[in-house]
């Protein structure tokens, strides 16, 4: 409970018609004590002059640890005690807490608590009074709006013993429900206001030492007036009433908001008023949608990537037969008329299947330090021409070097993508930024993200169009969905810049509304600048490739007899063997083997990598090379062996093996 004392200059008296100092002191008590956050409030000596029931049982302390004029250091020293701080020196973790608490400087983290409760503790500081602390249990909000309605049971009898101390400080008191992130007020039988803290003045610009001259209904409107109204008349028939809405402030801004109404029963039985209490929800529900998106995303990747290496098979087969089919009889009708179009449409079966590896997170990337600001002007410089002569495109690169560790190529593909998205959804007279800056996430915005804490760098391309609605918002990630006509576009070119941004450790926000515009923003781990690098010798000249006897590892007999033409194309003579287990086999009893070529996921115990690992271990170790049709970036391969994606061409197969080839 809180202790207040009046000033000693408070006239005794009130407005007529207002409650008396004593009653408005037990309204905001009651508002402090039915919060589902826990409060502390500390003076400039690290006393405690306020608290309330949550603050208590949240973090789980003896009720009579909290007491007027109790120690910060106590509640320190017991959960450091307790092991509530980690593994370390209780002593060490007591002094650097205290430190800390003296500079009373403003924070807002997270903890978890050995039983597995994840407290948000938010810390504002109260000029020339202390400091003000709200504990929330953000593992279970329900419980705690539970522990509200609980604790309303017990207000009158608090309020009743701790009269005489409500008295000591209305101004304290008005500092303390100033600070909380939350509106609060009180209203009257006649639904006349008779207090608001200061953030209905914040949200809305009422004047909130005047209360009873505030209309709900003008400065929530009479849409979201009829929101809210039913439960005003339920509260007002005795009833506690908990409900989520969205509101818009004065200045424009919607926010989703989540208001409890809870009536005060006078001692004649009736209702003599009702405590409101509101929080904004709107960062919550976002990061709750992220999470949820982010959820649905990976299953689909999972079951993507599987599909993905099934289609590779069938397309290595597909393409291989039909490009010899077609190098066999070149002076064929048939080829032209039959075969072309087929292996064409086998071809563009294979980019699609890319594209869901890509979405799947499945990619081989190139990845290097990569000029963030750099990168942003080339993509200007190639979309221009692409886009109307009416249409504004404003690029701010920003002016500080940006780095990041990523596929340059790829990263260019990708915001190319986007802002010809950003064009058809604004129209010849629209107008499209891009942008890029340096940026730190802190826990709070980085977990519904699911990156790290730390530097990063920000790219947005930020539209003026149509925008989208919620539903849209929800699955405009989803492959194959799009917004285009029939016939204009596949609905993979934001899955893949998904896909590509969560391979590369980033991730990717959308904010849309109807009529509001679209900002889409990758979120990009920041790294150092390159050193100086010079070239190596000799490495434009690529080694010639070596002939003699190729190993084919592949438990697909007809994905081995596609692949063993194209080696015999080389110039090698091929040993097939149709798994891991077999081909150790082999090599431990086959001298000679100048090229070991596996798929990497088999049946059996031994997979490609085992595989790979085994062939450079020879004592003549050849040239190594492996191949999947579902292959993820981080696959743990031997240094130096190329991955080659299925289905690839007797070309792409050279290169690898000139790449694989022993140095």
């Amino acid at each position: 409970m809180t202790n207040v004392c009046r000033p000693a200059d408070e006239a005794p008296g009130d407005p007529a018609g207002a409650p008396a100092p004593l009653e408005r002191y037990r309204t905001l008590q009651t508002g402090l004590d039915m919060l589902e956050q826990g409060l502390s409030i500390f003076d400039a000596d690290l006393r405690l002059v306020a608290w309330n029931r949550a603050y208590v049982t949240l973090l789980d302390f003896p009720p009579d640890m909290a007491w007027l004029g109790a120690p910060f250091r106590s509640f320190i020293e017991y959960n450091a005690r307790r092991g509530d701080y980690g593994p370390g020196d209780p002593e060490q973790q007591v002094a650097e807490r205290i430190a800390a608490a003296r500079r009373f400087t403003p924070h807002d983290i997270e903890r978890v608590r050995p039983d597995g409760t994840v407290l948000r503790i938010r810390g504002q500081p109260v000029p020339g009074h202390g400091f003000v602390t709200l504990y929330s249990d953000v593992t279970d909000r329900r419980r705690a709006e539970a522990t509200i309605r609980r604790q309303n049971a017990e207000l009158e009898s608090r309020v009743a013993a701790r009269t005489a101390e409500l008295q000591q400080s209305e101004e304290r008191m008005r500092l303390v429900m100033d600070s909380i992130p939350a509106l609060v007020a009180y209203f009257d039988a006649q639904r006349v206001y008779r207090y608001l803290n200061r953030g209905y003045a914040d949200w809305f610009g009422v004047d909130a030492s005047r209360p009873e001259s505030v209309s709900a209904r003008r400065f929530l409107g009479e849409a979201v007036y009829a929101i809210v109204r039913p439960h005003v008349r339920g509260a007002m028939a005795g009833e506690a009433q908990s409900f989520t809405y969205e509101l818009t402030t004065h200045r424009g801004e919607r926010r989703i908001v989540r208001t409890s109404f809870a009536p005060e029963i006078g001692e004649d039985g009736r209702v003599a008023g009702c405590f409101e209490l509101t929080f904004d929800i709107t960062e919550q529900r976002r990061a709750q949608a992220l999470v949820a998106r982010a959820q649905k995303l990976e299953s689909l990747g999972h079951l993507t990537g599987g599909l993905a290496h099934d289609f590779n098979n069938i397309l290595t087969v597909v393409i291989g037969n039909l490009d010899a089919l077609a190098h066999a009889r070149p002076h064929d009708e048939a080829v032209p008329e039959y075969v072309q179009p087929a292996l064409e449409a086998a071809r563009r079966g294979a980019e699609l299947v890319r594209a869901l590896l890509s979405f799947a997170r499945r990619q081989p990337l190139q990845a290097a330090s990569v000029h963030v600001g750099a990168l942003v002007d080339t993509v200007a410089r190639l979309v221009r021409h692409s886009l109307p002569e009416t249409l504004r495109l404003a690029v701010d690169p920003g002016t500080a070097p940006l780095w990041t560790w990523i596929d340059a190529t790829l990263l260019e593909q990708a915001l190319i993508n986007l802002v010809l998205n950003a064009r058809d959804a604004t129209g010849p007279l629209g107008r499209i930024t891009l942008r890029a800056r340096a940026a730190r996430l802190d826990a709070a915005h980085a977990t519904p993200l699911q990156m790290s804490p730390g530097d990063c760098v920000r790219i947005e391309v930020e539209d003026d169009g149509a925008g989208m609605d919620a539903a849209t918002v929800a699955r405009v990630f989803e492959p194959f969905f799009t917004t285009k006509p029939p016939g204009s576009g596949t609905g993979l070119g934001m899955a893949v810049v998904y896909g590509f941004i969560r391979q590369s450790g980033g991730a990717i926000d959308l904010r849309s509304a109807p009529g509001e515009g679209t900002t889409v923003t990758l979120w990009l781990p920041a790294t150092e600048a390159p050193g100086d690098e010079a070239p190596a010798a000799g490495e434009a000249d690529a080694p010639a490739v070596a002939q003699g006897l190729a190993l084919l590892v592949d438990d697909d007999a007809q994905v081995r007899r596609v692949i063993r033409r194209s080696l015999l194309e080389l110039g090698y003579a091929v040993l097939e063997a149709d798994g891991g287990a077999e081909a150790l086999a082999l090599l431990q009893h086959t001298p000679g083997i100048a090229l070991v070529l596996s798929d990497v996921a088999m049946p059996g115990a031994v997979d490609g990598t085992a595989v790979a690992r085994a062939a450079r271990a020879a004592s003549k170790p050849p040239a190594v090379v492996l191949m999947s049709g579902n292959a993820p970036d981080d696959i743990a391969r031997p240094a130096g062996v190329p991955l080659l994606t299925k289905p690839f061409t007797a070309e792409q197969l050279a290169r690898a093996i000139e790449e694989g080839s022993p140095r």
